[in-house]
């Protein structure tokens, strides 16, 4: 059985579990337990960590813990805070601002966060539960987790979930855990570019259509590559070297000094939606962003020179290179859903 098969008969064997678990869920709470996103993009299998097996009542469960502001330590924040539908997943900000107002790097998208090997910009973190309770325990939330989790089963709705999922009760590694799994059902898999991938020739114009052209033709895919548009390595594009005191990027996660200034290639799903752009969010538009890349980069010590070229493309070659990213948009329908009250 090839891989793309595999994928398919798990998404069947999910959805066949949803409505079993529709069924059943008759008494007391009953979180809403949603199908798989539609998906056209053609992935390569995502990798779940054998302790933490996905389920739909594990992802219902995540999806609760996803948008419960009282997870955090001032009861007013949750991850969807700054993970937003209406920005791409991200906040709209330059820079983060986490709890008691520490300013952080601008948020990354969460798209397709699952198939993603190492998090943060920097790759600091080698799992998406450490990046999650790194971001519930840390400068983002402030949470801390063993009064939470005493919150959390307090409240029947919450502690009979916690039972049915894991066998125990609430505790912050199994918080981390539903979290987590919730996030991998993030996918992006149905925009117009992926619809016209699959065959449907209205599904994009002719100018996006043109605009891919030129993506490849200037290379842009050798780091925003495959269908998850990113290569997930780290580059120097200059962004910031010229600052006071530049942010080292990768460099403190590796201490290699040609690491320097490097940041993991992001996503270009929904990339129309989540200004601003860069670690720094120094890019306030699209264009802004667009024509930092065509223009090389920014000089520095480590620029990445085998991937960055200047390329002086023509205005309505530009305008199609742009219809392009657009047309990776994604119809975000992540709601918040019912939570758990008593």
């Amino acid at each position: 059985m090839n891989k793309t098969r595999l994928l398919g008969t798990i998404v069947l064997l999910l959805i066949a579990v949803v409505a079993l678990s529709i069924a059943g869920c008759n008494r007391g709470f009953s979180p809403e337990i949603l199908p798989l996103p539609k998906q056209l993009a053609t992935y390569e299998p995502m990798s779940i960590p054998p302790d933490n097996p996905m389920t739909p009542e594990k992802v219902a469960l995540g999806r609760q813990l996803f948008f419960d502001e009282r997870l955090s330590a001032s009861g007013t924040r949750s991850c969807s805070s700054c993970h937003a539908c209406e920005h791409g997943l991200s906040d709209g900000l330059a820079t983060a601002v986490g709890f008691d107002n520490k300013q952080l790097p601008n948020t990354g998208t969460l798209w397709n966060i699952g198939y993603q090997k190492e998090f943060y910009r920097d790759g600091r973190s080698r799992s998406l539960e450490e990046q999650a309770l790194s971001e519930w325990t840390l400068v983002a939330m402030g949470a801390k987790p063993e009064e939470i989790v005493l919150k959390l089963n307090a409240l029947e709705g919450y502690k009979s979930q916690f039972q049915k999922v894991f066998q125990s009760a609430a505790t912050p590694d199994n918080v981390v855990k539903a979290i987590a799994t919730f996030e991998r059902t993030i996918i992006s898999g149905d925009t117009a570019w992926d619809r016209w991938k699959a065959g449907d020739n209205t599904a994009i114009n002719m100018s996006a259509y043109r605009g891919w052209n030129i993506f490849q033709a200037i290379r842009c895919n050798n780091c925003h590559d495959g269908v998850l548009f990113t290569d997930q390595q780290y580059h120097n594009i200059g962004i910031g070297m010229d600052a006071k005191e530049p942010d080292p990027g990768r460099f403190k996660v590796t201490n290699n000094p040609s690491d320097t200034g490097a940041f993991k290639t992001p996503t270009l799903r929904d990339i129309a939606n989540t200004a601003p752009y860069f670690h720094d969010g120094s890019a306030k538009t699209l264009e802004e962003a667009v024509d930092t890349m065509l223009g090389g980069g920014k000089p520095n010590e480590f620029l990445d020179k085998k991937n960055l070229e200047t390329h002086n493309i023509l205005p309505g070659q530009r305008q199609d290179l742009l219809a392009f990213l657009r047309s990776l948009s994604v119809d975000c329908q992540l709601k918040k859903p019912e939570l758990p009250q008593k």
